[in-house]
């Protein structure tokens, strides 16, 4: 069934649900939401369970027209303006919407990117198992690209629920200008010698090459041992990869990225992938070493606290 007209489409909104995988071999990214937690609250909020997708709105958001009779919707992530029908309205909640209102999603105060979420989940064609857009290949979404005005977007069915859901909020992350990101030692640490402990003690800033390929940063280079080669044969990445080209400045691959070849001094864990996600230019990060047991085990305990949270949620249905 419709349930938006997009009046306006923002600086960059795009289809986003949990991404394809298993493509990686055919030189398909996974793509997906860049920030997995709000992406999930969002659609606990408007009742969604699963890989429902959504709408990733980045820095500035679209106005959108309802088109069905009664929806219910929920913003998550970035801390964006949002209004429904020029009256204020709180973000990490779920809201009712019917048919002539007017959704507007502004401007983002702090974080990069916001995720709307429909009762059902948005409704475009599956490619290769998923919903997502990925603007590289030109797939998935709305014709593989971002929205435009004029669009209309369908919803799958569903019911809207009985009693509004609210994350608490204490569970409201806070975007910061300055950020720490924990990662593991890369594939190919020994590459870097004396150098790895200074990406370590290293502050870097976000330069405006920043998208869903990855984040270059700006700080002190970062050198590989004399006479090891800067470069090695193209292999397959993953998110949260660091790579370092020959400049010595680290570049962060994200969810549409295949291969690379340069060095990989480190990879961010993904439970910190949401902080980079909602990262500007201008913002800085550090990295922090951790071991593998030490990711294995905070991932299970992510894990652990979103089922938690999932529970809570859903208690009222």
């Amino acid at each position: 069934m419709d349930a938006f007209r997009v009046l306006s489409p923002g600086s960059l909104t795009t289809v986003q649900d949990r991404g394809r995988f298993r493509f990686l071999d055919r030189g398909v990214p996974p793509s997906g939401a860049l920030d997995p937690f709000a992406y999930r609250v969002a659609n606990l909020l408007a009742g969604n369970t699963g890989g429902a997708a959504v709408l990733e709105i980045t820095l500035m958001g679209p106005v959108l027209e309802v088109l069905c009779d009664a929806a219910d919707i929920a913003l998550a992530g970035a801390d964006m303006e949002l209004a429904v029908n020029r009256q204020a309205v709180p973000a990490w909640r779920t809201l009712r919407v019917h048919r002539g209102d007017l959704v507007r999603v502004g401007r983002a105060k702090s974080g990069c990117r916001g995720y709307l979420a429909v009762t059902g989940g948005i409704d475009v064609p599956v490619v290769m198992g998923s919903r997502s857009t990925c603007l590289k290949a030109g797939i998935g979404g709305v014709g593989g690209r971002m929205l435009r005005k004029g669009d209309i977007l369908r919803r799958l069915e569903g019911e809207p629920l009985r009693h509004p859901r609210v994350l608490p909020p204490e569970r409201i992350p806070l975007y910061r200008a300055e950020i720490v990101l924990r990662a593991v030692p890369g594939p190919q640490e020994e590459a870097f010698g004396k150098g790895l402990g200074m990406f370590f003690d290293g502050l870097y800033d976000i330069t405006p090459e920043a998208d869903r390929m990855g984040y270059r940063l700006q700080g002190p280079p970062v050198h590989h041992v004399e006479g090891v080669p800067q470069s090695i044969i193209s292999e397959p990445t993953v998110p949260g990869n660091v790579q370092l080209p020959a400049d010595g400045r680290p570049i962060i691959l994200l969810v549409e990225q295949t291969t690379g070849g340069y060095t990989k001094i480190a990879t961010v864990i993904s439970p910190d992938i949401p902080k980079i996600a909602q990262a500007i230019p201008g913002n800085r990060v550090r990295f922090r070493k951790v071991t593998l047991e030490e990711a294995h085990r905070i991932v299970r305990e992510e894990a652990l606290e979103m089922r938690e949270l999932e529970a809570l949620l859903t208690a009222g249905r």
